[in-house]
């Protein structure tokens, strides 16, 4: 995915909630529905003893209530990775390796002019992490473009999940060159729907152009909640679908059908800050820009939301 810059906002997280539909350079604004910054407790979701098996086997449960996939009560109890494993082949069905390979060098290599003209909104969005996070989750961590950001956070843990697994050559070496410990990064192959960590086990979470692919976009930030801990923050950049009624909205919606083969699954037409912004986050501060290296992939929404 290919992303037209506004420069940086210089109030880039006020604390409050702004519409999707924010023009671009503009910081959040004031909502109605404004929910406090402090961290909630735990969540009614988690059992008492917070433990991993609980809040998994509830996942597991909703899951197969929402039809993702057939399962049985012995299933969503056992303590097996095949769980996992079922939601990954039934949300992104296995691809030919050339077809894996292909994408996975695609992203390594063709998001080169995106990265540079996104830097400056990445360094001051990942500034967040310092000295506030030492485990760190990404979801859809592709090539591992973000990896370079975390450098100099001495002693911090990675988990990189993405359903590709040819990815992993590519976010080992985006790993090595940024300092990264090998014994401190470890690539997990899942699904967002159904991530294999435990409850409140990382500090934040990054997703970086993911939400576009996923097959159930509420779910996969269910999943994010879960694993992290109260007070945890998910960093985000994500394209969403331009204004109604505008060229680009048409571009949009003609290409959309081709996009989800060729790209991955990728929709160009979601409402994805609505959904971070409904996901029940204690916080969230939400910004939107345009890329001129993107194309017909804008707007897009970049922020930090708190748990």
């Amino acid at each position: 995915m290919i992303l037209h810059a506004a420069s940086p906002c210089s109030a880039i997280f006020p604390t409050s909630h702004a519409s999707q539909q924010a023009k671009p350079r503009s910081t959040s604004s004031n909502c109605a529905h404004q929910r406090s910054p402090e961290p909630p407790p735990f969540p009614p979701l988690f059992c008492h003893n917070h433990s991993y098996q609980c809040g998994r086997r509830r996942f597991i449960e909703a899951a197969a209530a929402t039809s993702l996939f057939p399962l049985c009560p012995s299933m969503a109890s056992s303590n097996s990775s095949s769980d996992y494993a079922a939601i990954l082949n039934r949300v992104h069905p296995p691809k030919p390796d050339w077809y894996e390979d292909f994408y996975a060098s695609v992203l390594a290599n063709g998001m080169k002019s995106y990265e540079a003209e996104i830097a400056d909104y990445k360094s001051q969005m990942f500034a967040n992490l310092r000295g506030k996070a030492q485990k760190v989750m990404e979801i859809g961590i592709g090539a591992g473009p973000n990896l370079k950001y975390y450098a100099g956070n001495e002693g911090m843990e990675v988990y990189g999940v993405d359903p590709n697994q040819k990815m992993e050559k590519y976010a080992r070496e985006a790993a090595q060159n940024a300092g990264l410990p090998p014994e401190n990064f470890e690539f997990k192959q899942a699904a967002g729907e159904a991530i294999p960590l435990p409850d409140a086990s990382v500090d934040a979470v990054v997703g970086t152009l993911v939400l576009c692919s996923v097959t159930n976009v509420d779910m996969t930030l269910k999943e994010v909640k879960r694993v992290l801990r109260p007070g945890g923050l998910y960093i985000f950049v994500e394209h969403v679908a331009a204004k109604e009624g505008t060229g680009l909205r048409f571009i949009q919606d003609l290409l959309d059908p081709l996009q989800q083969i060729v790209s991955d699954g990728c929709h160009l037409t979601r409402r994805t800050g609505q959904n971070i912004l409904e996901a029940g986050f204690s916080n969230v501060d939400l910004n939107m820009a345009s890329f001129s290296n993107a194309a017909f992939i804008n707007p897009q929404i970049y922020g930090v939301a708190y748990r």
